[in-house]
């Protein structure tokens, strides 16, 4: 299926969440690259199978505890891009998607900043969140060029942990509220 499709069948959860998929479908589907000043990124939401702890990696750039996810980098699969930079952000073996379905949807604005000695001008990701479980008994480990910390929180300690007000109040606690909806299987 399509990102155009996903995004049609998408059903926000939130005001923001409508506001932003309105833009997100207006938007090209050429922008998987970061030459674009918008251009597709995904993220993960990683769970336990229980769905009271989540993974947080600790980004440098950001300084501050957050979700894991990265650029598309031409890659259309944003579900194969949110697995992939799980795998590379926490080192995860063992992680399935809980749905393949898009579990949520942001425009995240990006500071000019540096990275790697480089000048990275202020952007926009057009963000498509996935939501993700793994077993926080399974081991992790930092990416040193990005994160210095990898580690499971519970799910108000996730929110607590980030020193990114808006992230708090918009993007984690919606996250964690949206979790409802995908109770643990009993096995």
């Amino acid at each position: 299926m399509t990102l155009q499709n996903q995004l049609q069948i998408f059903r926000p959860w939130n005001e923001q969440e409508e506001q932003d998929r309105a833009e997100l479908l207006r938007q090209t589907a050429d922008s998987y690259g970061r030459e674009n000043p918008g251009h597709w990124t995904a993220s993960a939401w990683v769970v336990s199978p229980d769905r009271k702890q989540v993974l947080l990696a600790y980004h440098k750039l950001y300084d501050s505890w957050s979700w894991l996810g990265g650029h598309a980098d031409g890659e259309r699969d944003l579900l194969s891009t949110a697995l992939r930079e799980v795998r590379e952000e926490s080192g995860l073996e063992q992680v399935r998607p809980v749905s393949r379905e898009i579990y949520s949807l942001e425009i995240l604005t990006v500071d000019g900043h540096e990275k790697r000695g480089q000048y990275v001008s202020s952007h926009l990701h057009w963000n498509v969140t996935f939501l993700l479980e793994a077993s926080p008994a399974a081991p992790v480990r930092c990416k040193p060029d990005e994160n210095s910390q990898v580690g499971w929180f519970g799910l108000e300690e996730a929110i607590a942990a980030s020193t990114e007000p808006w992230f708090q109040k918009r993007i984690y606690r919606k996250l964690n509220a949206k979790l409802a909806d995908f109770p643990p299987q009993v096995l």
